[in-house]
């Protein structure tokens, strides 16, 4: 009995004390070679409430261009981009063929990287150059950095949005932040569990600090992955942080028209737009930068009111009513459930594939019969009222309503 007693008092001390030790702490023991970094946890800090808000001044962007693309690709990131305010840098491969305009970012030419493995058969080597971005832009040594935030020369950031949602996390903690591809077959092809690098991701200070110490060795380790967000989310792996996932980053992996995705947007706040090179213009008749242009005139009005949807009914005349601010106003001549309102209509296509599916999201196609289709307007112009609220325009086909 004796025995049998020492047994069980053993085994009751040994649950008490693993239940109360932390699962990193036991990891180190058993992992001599770890350092505590790696068995850090993420979490929110909603009780610092003095400290200074998350501001422009505490993210350092890091872009990925080259001297070839920036000379078309530059209208998308001064377009978003507050010389003297907004911290960051063009990260090119060579040295610019042409006089720097004083209203792009500044550039630094990347570091030599052919050293580095790459054995992607259908990809490019400046994906390893890419991926260093974050390294070179954390070696720089700028104070009072918060958040590293990564994009591509074609990335059109909402600022003020990505502040928004930057201010839910505590920058002392390890955060890595961003969104996914919209089309399945880029996800099942490259990943569901990393940030995409054209529709931007933010990393905090103390995650690029210990990812910076690993990126290079991490970078020949995954030769083999094609992309250079592939390889950051390979690292970020190894170092233990997964990514948190915002609505509002958008790589816009799809072709044709992005209307119906952007009507319908989510609930979040608006941080990214890319791709805008291949899809259709965001509103009608005008080019693509324009059309650009035109939202942005909305969202400097009311940041975290852009793309939100709302709807609403005109039960006397059996209407259905979905605004989409700053956007697009959609009118039903009948009445739908809010379930079909939320759902976005398919007016594009995959990215690789250009078929119809599947996406990370439901969608309702668009009816070939006029009679079931909504009458649509487009956003024209918004003026501010003097009680702090808007007042914006719309037209259907170029005649004001």
């Amino acid at each position: 009995m004796k025995p049998l007693l020492a047994i069980c008092v053993f085994v009751i001390f040994s649950l008490c004390y693993f239940s109360v030790y932390p699962v990193w702490k036991l990891r180190l023991i058993n992992c001599p070679e770890c350092t505590p970094t790696f068995g850090q946890t993420t979490s929110y800090n909603y009780e610092n409430t003095t400290e200074e808000k998350t501001n422009i001044s505490h993210i350092l962007f890091g872009i990925g261009g080259s001297a070839e693309t920036w000379s078309r690709r530059r209208q998308y990131c001064e377009l978003w981009w507050k010389p003297n305010v907004t911290r960051g840098h063009v990260w090119l491969d060579e040295e610019p063929h042409e006089a720097w305009p004083e209203t792009s970012p500044q550039y630094k030419v990347s570091a030599n990287t052919s050293s580095f493995k790459y054995t992607c058969m259908y990809g490019s080597r400046s994906a390893v150059r890419i991926a260093r971005i974050v390294k070179e832009s954390f070696e720089l040594g700028s104070d009072n950095v918060r958040w590293f935030v990564m994009g591509d020369d074609d990335t059109v950031f909402f600022v003020e949005n990505l502040l928004s949602v930057l201010n839910k996390y505590d920058y002392k903690e390890m955060f890595y932040i961003g969104g996914n591809s919209e089309s399945v077959e880029q996800d099942l092809e490259h990943s569901y569990t990393m940030g995409y690098g054209g529709g931007g991701f933010a990393i905090s200070y103390p995650l690029a600090k210990e990812l910076v110490r690993i990126l290079d060795g991490c970078i020949d380790r995954y030769a083999d992955l094609y992309g250079s967000d592939q390889k950051i989310g390979g690292c970020m792996s190894e170092i233990g942080v997964p990514v948190t996932k915002e609505l509002g980053f958008h790589q816009v992996d799809i072709r044709g028209s992005p209307y119906g995705l952007l009507s319908a947007h989510p609930l979040a706040p608006l941080v990214t737009l890319h791709h805008l090179d291949y899809v259709q213009p965001i509103f009608p008749n005008t080019n693509r930068v324009t059309s650009v242009k035109k939202l942005i005139n909305a969202y400097e009005s009311d940041p975290s009111r852009t793309l939100q949807q709302s709807f609403c009914y005109d039960l006397t005349r059996n209407w259905s009513i979905s605004i989409s601010w700053g956007y697009t106003i959609q009118l039903y001549p009948f009445l739908m459930t809010a379930k079909d309102l939320n759902t976005p209509l398919q007016t594009f296509l995959s990215w690789r594939s250009w078929s119809s599916e599947p996406f990370t999201f439901n969608t309702r196609p668009m009816s070939l019969d006029p009679c079931e289709r909504p009458i649509i307007y487009y956003f024209d112009g918004v003026e501010k009222l003097g009680n702090g609220s808007t007042l914006t325009r719309h037209q259907e086909d170029n005649a004001v309503k």
